[in-house]
């Protein structure tokens, strides 16, 4: 029989302790061990409780709850534990000193050890599944949609909504449609190509998602969502559109719009900061897609600059939607999941709170402050805690938590009203989320004043800054650790044979139109 071991950080009081436990251990081991750590006399009362993988304080009071915790802990991955020297004044109550504020402490320390092995490149947004849920309701199944509900056919699983479409349309797309011709983005989850449609010499961008990754119901919701985001954005002016999907035995791709002017990451690292008047420009161009995303019930969660594409006239289109959130339509749909890029994490997040749209105004206010200021309203400096872990995400939080926003001298009234009211962390009192005319006050603000937001949305307002374009390709606006990347897949000898995703496939009947002209 293998033995398990596994790293247990023990929190007593003020203090925490740190041992190791096995599988051979049983629970009277475990309560001699606390005892022996914390100086308590021998069967003395003792409460035990450790923080399963929904972040839930589960008691340990036998053998096999001891067995439980060892089997859901992961690789490498600390158990953290509290002890309390009482009983609870009844069952289901909290033992005196136990609160919801020591639990959260533990969440932002697996938080922290996750970053830590997740390799983050580039400020790589957390999945909601890298990231312990805080306040977890689960649900059985992806969601589907109405039209494509009912049980999963044998053999297969449904991802996706079932788009009506002209048969002349139905014809499909495979990897063999396609010429590869650069790398032009990579993440843990999946790589994105630059390539060309044979039929029409098109250029798109080629996401390329290996199946192994997507292997249990939290991945497949995300590939569900971002998939039925991609359709609903499509043919939008500022949001990037799907042109198909479709999948091999080993992988799944997206096959999307390609926005040639690059990031306003790339262009932010030439410039540092922008004028009042770009960061308008662009915010305002923004506050259209979030505000057409929400209309429609779907949380964006991740904006970031890496995620504000320019196209050829200088025009933004958001991108990358697998962090979206689904379904928030009713005023009691809120959503629970601990989850973004953190730089841009809202109060209320951090908090443990439900929450709804304002997470996108309070990113926009981060995204605004970092183009008129040049830097983060988070940076910490070259911050130690304790553990000597230099500007550790626990540490941002608290800033994020606690710091007074401090507006810099050199923006305007105007700026800092805006960004002041968009950084405000009381969700209820941010600017956009007040009332059912949130967006209205958008709108309104005086920020905005001089923007004509009808020819905006009509892409009728000239763009601040064209990018440079030497070819139809744009890779020069690309970070050349991509591009200089070979373009080409790992053959699928003895590669992982995934599920079949049914209704995955897609392909956009208004784009197909228009290729069917050509």
């Amino acid at each position: 029989m293998t033995v398990v071991y596994a790293k247990v950080k023990l929190n007593f009081r003020s203090d925490q302790y740190t041992f190791h436990i096995d599988s051979r251990m049983n629970f009277d081991d475990l309560v001699t061990k606390v005892e022996e750590m914390c100086g308590l006399a021998r069967k003395s009362p003792l409460v035990l409780k450790y923080i399963d993988e929904d972040n839930d304080p589960i008691v340990v009071f036998s053998d096999e709850e001891m067995e439980e915790m060892l089997r859901i802990t992961q690789p490498n991955e600390s158990i953290h534990m509290h002890a309390f020297n009482c009983r609870p004044p009844e069952p289901g109550k909290r033992c005196d000193g136990e609160t919801k504020d020591i639990y959260r402490r533990n969440a932002m320390a697996k938080i922290k050890h996750r970053l830590r092995h997740l390799g983050r490149k580039n400020n790589r947004p957390l999945k909601p599944h890298e990231i312990p849920v805080l306040d977890h309701r689960s649900q059985a199944q992806p969601v589907q949609n109405a039209q494509n509900a009912g049980p999963t056919p044998p053999g297969g699983r449904k991802l996706g909504m079932e788009v009506a479409q002209d048969p002349s349309v139905q014809r499909g797309f495979n990897f063999h449609d396609f010429e590869l011709i650069k790398v032009i983005g990579r993440g843990s989850y999946a790589k994105v190509l630059l390539v060309r449609l044979h039929t029409t010499k098109r250029l798109y961008a080629m996401k390329v998602i290996k199946k192994e990754l997507v292997c249990d119901e939290e991945d497949i919701d995300w590939v569900q969502t971002e998939k039925h985001v991609f359709e609903t954005a499509s043919n939008h002016p500022f949001l990037v559109g799907l042109h198909s999907c479709f999948q091999s035995p080993s992988r799944l791709f997206f096959v999307i719009e390609y926005i040639n002017g690059g990031d306003l990451m790339f262009h932010m690292q030439k410039q540092r900061k922008l004028p009042e008047e770009h960061a308008r420009f662009y915010s305002a161009e923004i506050s259209l897609a979030l505000h057409f995303l929400h209309e429609r019930g779907i949380i964006y969660r991740d904006l970031k600059l890496d995620n504000v594409l320019l196209d050829s006239e200088g025009h933004i289109r958001l991108t990358d939607y697998g962090m979206c959130k689904e379904g928030i339509s009713r005023p009691t749909d809120v959503a629970t999941t601990f989850c973004g890029t953190p730089n841009y994490i809202a109060p209320e997040i951090l908090r443990c709170e439900d929450y709804r749209f304002s997470v996108d105004w309070w990113a926009l206010g981060v995204l605004m402050y970092e183009m008129m200021a040049g830097r983060s309203p988070f940076d910490t400096g070259p911050v130690t805690n304790q553990e000597g872990d230099q500007n550790t995400e626990e540490i941002l939080f608290q800033v994020i938590l606690e710091r007074v926003i401090r507006i810099p001298r050199s923006l305007s009234v105007r700026a800092g009203k805006v960004l002041k009211g968009f950084l405000n962390k009381d969700p209820n009192d941010r600017l956009g989320c007040i009332g059912e005319n949130g967006f209205q006050d958008i709108i309104n603000h005086e920020f905005f004043r001089s923007i004509d937001w009808q020819l905006l949305e009509s892409k009728q307002i000239s763009p601040p800054y064209k990018p440079y374009i030497r070819d139809e390709m744009g890779l020069d606006n690309f970070d050349t650790q991509f591009t200089e990347e070979p373009a080409q897949l790992t053959p699928d000898v003895n590669a992982f044979r995934g599920n079949e995703f049914e209704g995955f496939e897609y392909v956009n009947p208004l784009l197909m139109t228009v290729e069917d002209q050509v």
